[in-house]
């Protein structure tokens, strides 16, 4: 699909003045660049949902890195932040491109792109965002896809409204988790209270009966009640003196007890059931069928690593016995009405199928207690890890609304609207301390994928994805004009090992898009942050064949960096001096909402130093003094003043163990 832009951009090409340096050497206009990462960073996926379409962790902001590259802009004309394109016959590389910012950004702006990433998630989510295709095509095929679904599996998605008795679809099933001391079983719940009113009154269930209440009254009888006892999740010590556990030896699955069901009535509103024999049927049936769902249990086998090893701690081998069988019966379905798919309907479609999954599975918890979150889901990855609720929340991916996590969800409020963002791109604007929207008229957040990076010496919004270890590309020398990144972050980042939640599903929905037996080997990440000397081995490797492609005197090394730990920068430093880079110039910018639940209440930098590296025959050298020791009771502060020792030993012809030292004495208390 050829996208048509507005005739009067082409006026831009008029009376050219050209750059003949980068900008972004000299200067960098940070204060409106903080700006906007400023607003940005609170809710980064509204800002760029063609950016957003799957999970992926530790995303930089969009508005900076549209700021690096319009910086690198050589026309006049263009260089203003609300201008459209500006990178017209440059070739922009990411060799760790996780989220892929810099591609999308680089692509706006016409540039042609290249992309690398160990990982598979990335390659497929690029791909899927990048790639044109008409929206009422993709639209039909989801409609289908949906209604096949629905056909399928709908008859197990049925609950009654305890008023009028009327039949809706199932919105939720919340289950409790059973736990045993040394004299009786019992179940256990994040709260008695399923939810708060806007009148004041509460839904509640008995913790006696299991009945459900609204307020005194009762609403829903329970017939099928277990023979368990009902606790809050405080309670810890049993009568007996024991102390309560999880029966590890029972399948993950089997450790939930349905305690109640929820729907929404045409005529009532939003109502909660007690268990009843019809409802724990449905769950027995889709029990029965699990074992012939024909999924080879080797193929989900849990891997133990930084945060997997939470799962096998608590006696789960295998991800599948994280979703109930319903959820298994789901995703079988939608694997067989994918793969009769053509490209790129199927890549796109099992990215939402895969995107579905995060609100749809038994580590889903229930904010339903909150009184300012009456019904939503506590996804599977909200505190950027695995947890494992009390009360667990069954969502239904089928359920006919674009209530959160279902499949028209993700559908519209992801794909659709990041492809109508796409063909018409919109970016903030801070006026009177206010956030305005202005389109940018002529910018196409779509592309071309080629497979050679011949093809990327012609054209516009062309991108090449490479699959494995940036050490090495087959790309010619000198042939890249940028290399713009975002360096993994040392240690403590489980990323890809958390990734491997959806990469197990991605594998039965695109077994043959990309490589699925890959090595992690060579994945710059330190993950027992002991400054062994592998990130800086890897680093070293990578930066080195960035110096490769690299044009010589005007290519530069652009990437965002911070980190408390001096063995990261000391690591750092080696690498890029390594790989023969010297620092032009460092800036510092907003990158981290404190709020943010990953970093909320740690202590953790909430800036990025912007470091600007040249190769060593740049003509573009700049003096750097060694810092005093570097405050940690800033983060602008110790950001700058990083960026600033890094450039001092990069240009210094001190040996490695005397970097490491002089880090250490520099940040190391």
């Amino acid at each position: 699909m050829e996208i048509k832009e507005p005739n009067y951009q082409y006026a831009l090409n008029f009376g050219k003045k050209p750059i003949d340096y980068n900008l972004i050497d000299e200067d960098f206009d940070i204060d409106f660049a903080n700006s906007l990462a400023e607003i940005e960073s609170f809710n980064k996926h509204l800002y760029r949902p063609n950016t957003y379409l799957h999970k992926w962790w530790a995303r930089r902001c969009g508005t900076t890195f549209r700021s690096i590259l319009k910086h690198l802009v050589r026309d006049e004309t263009k260089k203003d932040y609300y201008s459209a394109g500006g990178l017209e016959g440059q070739i922009i590389c990411d060799p760790m491109m996780g989220g892929g910012t810099t591609l999308h950004e680089a692509i706006r702006l016409r540039a042609n792109v290249i992309g690398a990433d160990i990982d598979p998630i990335p390659i497929l989510q690029v791909r899927a965002a990048l790639t044109e295709l008409p929206l009422k095509t993709l639209e039909d095929a989801f409609t289908s896809f949906f209604h096949e679904l629905h056909v399928q599996i709908g008859h197990y998605y049925r609950v009654v409204c305890p008023i009028c008795e009327k039949s809706f679809q199932l919105k939720y099933t919340l289950y409790g988790i059973k736990k045993k001391c040394d004299c009786h079983e019992a179940i256990f719940v994040d709260n008695y209270i399923f939810r708060y009113n806007s009148d004041g009154s509460k839904i509640h269930i008995c913790p006696e009966s299991y009945d459900v209440f609204h307020d005194d009254q009762l609403i829903s009888r329970c017939t099928y009640r277990p023979d368990l006892p009902l606790y809050e999740k405080d309670k810890k010590i049993c009568s007996c003196g024991g102390r309560f556990f999880e029966d590890i030896s029972i399948p993950f699955y089997k450790r939930y007890v349905p305690i109640s069901f929820i729907g929404e009535c045409s005529e009532h509103g939003i109502f909660f059931t007690a268990p009843e024999k019809y409802y724990l049927d449905l769950i027995s049936h889709a029990n029965e069928r699990r074992s012939s769902l024909h999924f080879d249990e080797n193929e989900f086998k849990i891997i133990p690593g930084p945060k997997s090893s939470d799962l096998c701690k608590r006696g789960i081998k295998n991800y599948l016995d994280l979703f109930t069988s319903r959820q298994l019966i789901y995703l079988r379905k939608a694997i067989d009405i994918i793969k009769n798919l053509e490209h790129p309907l199927s890549l796109k479609l099992s990215m939402v199928v895969s995107a579905s999954i995060e609100f749809n599975s038994l580590l889903c918890g229930y904010k339903g207690a909150a009184k300012n979150r009456p019904g939503a889901i506590r996804h599977t990855f909200a505190h950027h890890a695995y947890s494992f609720p009390y009360t667990a929340l069954e969502n239904n991916p089928i359920y006919n609304s674009k209530s959160s996590g279902t499949l028209q969800n993700i559908f519209y409020n992801r794909f659709v609207r990041g492809y109508k963002w796409a063909i018409r791109p919109i970016e903030r604007s801070i006026k009177n301390k206010k956030a305005g929207k202005i389109p940018i008229i002529g910018e196409v957040n779509l592309g071309e994928e080629c497979k050679e990076a011949e093809k990327l010496n012609s054209g516009e919004r062309r991108f090449l994805l490479i699959q494995g270890s940036s050490s090495k590309f087959n790309i010619p020398s000198k042939s890249v004009d940028h290399v713009v990144t975002d360096p993994p972050y040392f240690d403590s980042v489980q990323y890809s090992d958390l990734a491997a939640f959806f990469r197990v599903w991605l594998k039965q929905l695109l077994p043959y898009e990309v490589d699925w037996d890959y090595s992690m080997d060579a994945a710059a990440v330190d993950q027992d942050s002991s400054g062994n000397g592998h990130y800086e081995a890897v680093l070293s490797k990578i930066f080195t064949e960035c110096n490769r492609i690299l044009k010589n005197d005007q290519g530069r090394l652009i990437f965002t960096y911070h980190h408390w730990n001096p063995k990261a920068w000391a690591e750092l430093t080696i690498a890029l001096k390594n790989s023969g880079f010297f620092l032009i110039n460092r800036y510092v910018i907003h990158s981290e909402n404190q709020s943010s639940v990953h970093i909320i209440n740690q202590n953790a930098l909430i800036h990025d130093v912007i470091l600007i590296l040249g190769k060593k025959n740049c003509l573009h050298k700049k003096k750097w003094q060694e810092s005093d020791i570097i405050s940690k009771n800033d983060s602008h502060n110790f950001c700058e003043k990083c960026g600033s020792l890094l450039g001092y030993l990069l240009s210094s012809k001190l040996p490695n163990e005397k970097i490491k030292q002089i880090w250490n004495e520099k940040i190391g208390n």
